[in-house]
């Protein structure tokens, strides 16, 4: 049996006479992930402060992924800047200069970065263009980035200020002068999946229009779980889910999202990153689960031949190493 524990993982299983039976049934949810598509989620925010930028910000499918099985790169940005507390500011002294300097920073509902700077008219002009990159770590294998362009100004809304200085003091731990609060106006955001990778420009107007991952918050914990407690599934997910096409000596989830997890795997060809998607959206603790134990059961009964593998098998590979 794959060693997902109940308290992970909840979920009824098929008792051991239906292990026992070599065919499927069509109508389990698992059986065929490939049929199920990802959902979309309409947005009715109106834009504020956006300019317009003729930026192509489609990316198309990579070749053996199946459509839809990743997050977009505005939703990526988004979801790094909910989780990030600092990033670096970047622009030019009055002399100048390019200067770079770290700073704490909350967001508003826009994904917009508020910073706390103390005397910043000595180091540089208000108001003049300015970058803010931020980078997230995964797993100690993996650092997407986002770097946000546009200008730094002063909030003028009254309630936006009181809202951005109660987050604060929820995130940091402590109260800021209003007065030494800046909001960044975005005009356009460049994302990255990790260093030496292409950077994906995104425009102003669906970084904002985009939802950061309702995973966000707990994805970190299930990954590290999943890595420590039930490294032996996390292989077992590679080696069925992912055609490589060579041995896998060894495997690490990365991260998850609402639409699937990624993975590192080892091997003596080297090491690949694949991405696996889940077979309908996730959107909660429980759904992510409840699907990591459908899809280890499901795995479980195809390596011991209890069942025919009746789903389309990932065969993009990327090497990384």
């Amino acid at each position: 049996m794959p060693l997902l524990l109940q308290a992970l993982l909840p979920s009824t299983l098929p008792s051991s006479s239906s292990l026992l039976n070599p065919s499927l049934s069509k109508n389990a949810p698992f059986s065929c992930p490939h049929r199920f598509s990802a959902l979309k989620y309409p947005s009715s925010r109106r834009l504020l402060r956006c300019s317009l930028v003729s930026v192509s910000t489609e990316v198309p499918p990579t070749m053996g992924e199946p459509r839809g099985a990743r997050l977009s790169p505005a939703e990526v940005s988004r979801t790094i800047m909910e989780l990030s507390s600092t990033g670096t500011l970047s622009t030019l002294t009055p002399e100048g200069w390019p200067l770079g300097i770290g700073a704490r920073f909350v967001v508003d509902a826009r994904g917009a970065p508020a910073l706390c700077l103390s005397q910043p008219d000595s180091l540089f002009g208000i108001g003049g263009r300015a970058s803010f990159h931020v980078q997230f770590e995964q797993s100690g294998s993996r650092t997407p980035q986002c770097t946000l362009l546009g200008s730094l100004s002063k909030p003028d809304d009254e309630l936006l200020l009181r809202k951005l200085r109660m987050k604060w003091e929820k995130q940091f731990g402590e109260q800021v002068n209003g007065e030494l609060v800046y909001l960044m106006s975005i005009e356009r955001v460049l994302h990255m999946e990790d260093f030496k990778e292409n950077g994906v420009w995104v425009a102003c107007s669906e970084y904002m229009n985009a939802d950061p991952d309702p995973l966000r918050d707990f994805a970190e914990k299930i990954v590290e779980e999943m890595n420590l407690r039930h490294a032996e599934d996390v292989q077992r997910l590679c080696n069925v889910f992912v055609d490589s096409g060579f041995q896998v000596m060894g495997a690490k989830m990365i991260w998850v999202d609402r639409l699937g997890f990624d993975m590192h795997f080892y091997s003596e060809k080297g090491v690949f990153a694949a991405r696996i998607p889940f077979p309908r959206e996730v959107a909660d603790e429980k759904g992510v689960k409840s699907s990591f134990n459908s899809m280890s059961h499901l795995a479980w009964e195809v390596e011991k031949n209890y069942v025919v593998p009746d789903f389309e098998k990932v065969t993009c590979l990327k090497k990384i190493m």
